[in-house]
Formats: structure tokens, C-alpha cells, sequence
């Protein structure tokens, strides 16, 4: 990492955004529609192979994440440029985004019924490591619920960051939350199948602590406890001396 880009990811804001992003990520891979679909996704990167071997299995699903990495970057860059474009009205456009925020985040715990309906795309690329990335793509742009509202509250905060690098860099540690996972269970794919199981049993509890999460980012933008925390946080930072 560059002095400049370690610098951009030390700022208050990215240090306080980039790990909400993450865990975003994370809930998504464990939401009640991605997870048990899980399976299926491995066993078609890899050409649907009964036993595929590990070392393809694990080139198949970086390069299925990559896929929606892109398309997520893509989305964060372009959204980050129009909170720069909107930057000179960026207390209101936070609060608004933060009221968008709440909503999503009720949607993601199936409080908000006509945000529940799924858009999938069923016409997929053909099985194998050449059809992997052009899966990501299809994953990225039509899979919704279950990524639709967590995503949404990552590129909220790019328009709040008013950058169309910080924002793709929300977006992008959003697919590393999300992507890990995947990646992780091909390595371990007979042993991750009894985890999803278990993880399965408490999908509900598990979509509620998510949407808590988004409601109350939401609530930190909208009353502006957002940027007083990001203040903080800069303070902290800027005050901070490396023991050696």
C-alpha cells in the first residue's frame, strides 16, 4: 500500500466506513437467499464437477468474485463522483441518504414488503472457470433482495464520502466481505456445507442483526451523530504516535 492510499483508508471517515462495508459484505453471504445457494454457485464455477479439484474450484471462485467486484467498484466510483458533484449541499444529502439507509435496512429484515420482491437473472453464462467471471457480472447486477439493500447502504456512504476513488473503495471492501466467504467455503467445501447448515438454523436472527446494523448507520447519518463520530475518529487518528 502507497503512502497516499494508506493515508485515504486512514481518514476518519474510510476508517470509520470501510469495516461498516465489510461486515456488510459479510451479512450478505450469510443472508437467507445467498447462503443456501452457496453449493449450487461452487459446483457451476468449476464446470459442475462432482469432485472438483481445489485448485480449480478456488480459481473458478476468485474469478466469480472478481465478476461482481467489478460491477460493485464500478457502482461505488460512480456514485462517489456524484457526492463530489453534490458536496456543496452535503449536510442534506446526508441526512436524506441516512432516511434512505433506515428504510433499507428495514427492507433487509423484511419489514418493508414491496422492497422484498426478488430480480434475479436467469439467463447464466455457460458452467466453468470461462463462464465464472460472467457469473460475478450477473450476480452483481441482478441478484436482489438479499444484496440489494446491504449494497445500498455502501453506496450511500460513497455519496457521503464525495469521492469517486473512496467511494469505489467502500464498494470494493463491500465485495471483499462478501467474496471471502465464498472463497473461504471453496477451500473448505465439504466442511463448509455442514457450517451453512448450522448457519441456516438462525438465518432470521442473523438477517435482523443486519438490518439493525444498516438502521443504525442510517440513524448516526441522519441525525448527524455520523460526522461527529468521523471527527472523532480524525482526532484520534491525527493524535495517534507509533510506539517505535
Amino acid at each position: 500500500m502507497n503512502a497516499d492510499l494508506a493515508s485515504t483508508v486512514a481518514s476518519g471517515s474510510l476508517a470509520l466506513a470501510l469495516p461498516i462495508a465489510v461486515a456488510a459484505g459479510l451479512v450478505s453471504f450469510l443472508s437467507p437467499c445467498v447462503l443456501p445457494l452457496v453449493p449450487g454457485y461452487l459446483s457451476y464455477v468449476t464446470g459442475m464437477s462432482a469432485d472438483p479439484r481445489r485448485g480449480r474450484m478456488t480459481l473458478g471462485i476468485v474469478l466469480f468474485v472478481l465478476g461482481f467486484a467489478v460491477v460493485f467498484t464500478a457502482q461505488g466510483a460512480l456514485l462517489g463522483g456524484l457526492g463530489a458533484a453534490l458536496f456543496g449541499n452535503a449536510e442534506a444529502v446526508t441526512r436524506v441518504l441516512g432516511a434512505l439507509t433506515v428504510v433499507l435496512g428495514l427492507a433487509f429484515m423484511g419489514l418493508v414488503p414491496g422492497l422484498q420482491r426478488e430480480v434475479r437473472v436467469h439467463r447464466l453464462p455457460a458452467a466453468g472457470l470461462a463462464g465464472a467471471p460472467l457469473l460475478g457480472v450477473v450476480f452483481g447486477l441482478g441478484w436482489t433482495p438479499c444484496i440489494g439493500p446491504t449494497l445500498g447502504v455502501v453506496l450511500t456512504l460513497g455519496v457521503t464520502e464525495g469521492s469517486a476513488g473512496r467511494g469505489a473503495l467502500l464498494a470494493f471492501g463491500y465485495a471483499l466481505g462478501l467474496g471471502l466467504p465464498f472463497v473461504a467455503a471453496g477451500l473448505a467445501y465439504r466442511r463448509a456445507l455442514h457450517t451453512f447448515k448450522a448457519v441456516r438454523r438462525h438465518s432470521q436472527l442473523i438477517t435482523r442483526i443486519g438490518g439493525a446494523m444498516l438502521v443504525t448507520v442510517g440513524l448516526l447519518l441522519v441525525t448527524g451523530l455520523w460526522g461527529e463520530l468521523v471527527a472523532a475518529m480524525q482526532t484520534w487518528i491525527g493524535g495517534f504516535q507509533p510506539v517505535i
